[in-house]
């Protein structure tokens, strides 16, 4: 879809659908939420929500402003920060790592600076040399992903860049309206970004990770609401994009549990939405049957099916999901196996999906005793009154099958 133009008459029906879906008397860094399976708009901060004008007093002083007109700009920054923000966060030194020129932090330059997010812009701080055209922000994304496997810095600080910029594109890219098929790709990228920080994110210390871990999610959802907006308003009959079903499965790994606190549409309405050519994909059909296994508490399938059949971003959401199957098995076995019958560890190893040194560890963790038996192999002695729920919620075992995942990056 191209950008309307200026005071034209007519624009295509999926012109209009996306004029209707984009807000444009505040500028936040996403769509609002639109039909086709997109993700409640409980998941948006208020604060990031479109402004609503509930009194005489805001629309008298809005009245002579024309929505129209500020939904059509287009971007005429041609560098990844606009001059005169670059200039001003030099003078106040507020410059991130990665864009301090020589190591200086009150100096930058074009190739390295990047464009904050603002949260307050409102249509009356909007210029058009401040805001960058879909080139411009295609070039901005690539940069930033060229850092995410910095050396240089911790992940948690690399992170901290990457998702401020990523939510200025969406920002500016909300701006001008654009939702065609090129913008399709930099949200899919964008969303990769959220996944794989919620994996990398869990081996990260410090006072601030699990608020950043929250935060994260947060703009995953908002960003895969978003990109299924996109995806519906450039619809064509019987067509699904190439990756879409794929990204459209990670709304019900997100939700495969109802009390994990991810808000969202129940997924019984959610898979209503869907096409039929999305319902029969492959990637749909897998994450229906993990969905199905999960409810039933069938870990040996759950983790099987997983290994074998995920792809790279499925299995950085289900990470969690892989960890909580593997204390109900421990659980399980610990509860209702024989008491004078210790379980193998080998065995409880090869259901798991786990070596079997780390599930030893786990069995620690749950604060179960193991022992040898008489023929030399590790066993779970059960009906131990000691169980109980790991203290490290982000501690992850390798799952058998990885080799296989990663290939698939």
């Amino acid at each position: 879809m191209n950008r309307r133009n200026r005071g034209s008459s007519s624009s295509s029906s999926s012109s209009s659908r996306v004029s209707n879906t984009y807000g444009n008397r505040q500028f936040s860094d996403n769509p609002r939420t639109g039909s086709g399976g997109g993700v409640n708009e409980s998941f948006q901060r208020r604060s990031d929500a479109p402004h609503k004008r509930n009194n005489e007093k805001d629309e008298s002083k809005h009245k002579d402003e024309d929505p129209a007109d500020v939904s059509l700009i287009v971007g005429t920054c041609s560098s990844m920060c606009p001059e005169r923000e670059r200039v001003t966060r030099e003078r106040l030194r507020d410059l991130a790592v990665f864009e301090r020129l020589y190591g200086n932090p009150s100096k930058s330059s074009t190739e390295i600076a990047v464009k904050k997010f603002c949260r307050t812009l409102s249509a009356a701080d909007v210029q058009a040399s401040d805001v960058r055209p879909l080139p411009v922000l295609e070039e901005t994304l690539r940069y930033l992903l060229s850092l995410l496997d910095s050396k240089e810095h911790p992940f948690e600080v690399v992170h901290d860049f990457i998702f401020d910029r990523t939510r200025s594109i969406r920002q500016d890219l909300s701006i001008q309206n654009l939702a065609n098929e090129r913008v399709i790709y930099l949200y899919e990228e964008m969303v990769k970004f959220h996944v794989i920080s919620h994996k990398r994110l869990q081996s990260c210390s410090g006072t601030s990770i699990s608020s950043m871990h929250h935060l994260n999610m947060e703009q995953l959802a908002k960003t895969l609401t978003s990109l299924y907006n996109i995806y519906d308003a450039n619809r064509k009959p019987d067509y699904i994009y190439e990756n879409e079903a794929e990204f459209r499965s990670l709304y019900v790994l997100l939700h495969l549990n109802p009390s994990s606190g991810v808000m969202g549409e129940p997924l019984s309405l959610w898979f209503r939405k869907l096409t039929f050519a999305l319902v029969k994909s492959k990637e749909i059909c897998f994450v229906r049957n993990l969905l199905r296994l999960y409810r039933m508490g069938n870990y040996k399938n759950f983790l099987s099916r997983t290994a074998s059949e995920a792809t790279y971003l499925q299995y950085c959401i289900s990470e969690h999901h892989i960890r909580e199957m593997r204390l109900v098995a421990v659980q399980y076995i610990n509860n209702v196996c024989y008491k004078l019958q210790p379980y193998p560890l080998l065995r409880l190893s090869q259901n798991l999906k786990m070596k079997e040194l780390d599930v030893e560890s786990l069995c620690h963790e749950c604060g179960l005793e193991t022992c040898t038996d008489p023929d030399g192999f590790t066993v779970l002695p059960v009906k131990q009154s000691t169980f109980r729920s790991p203290e490290d919620k982000f501690k992850v075992y390798d799952l058998i099958g990885i080799e296989r995942i990663k290939m698939s990056i």
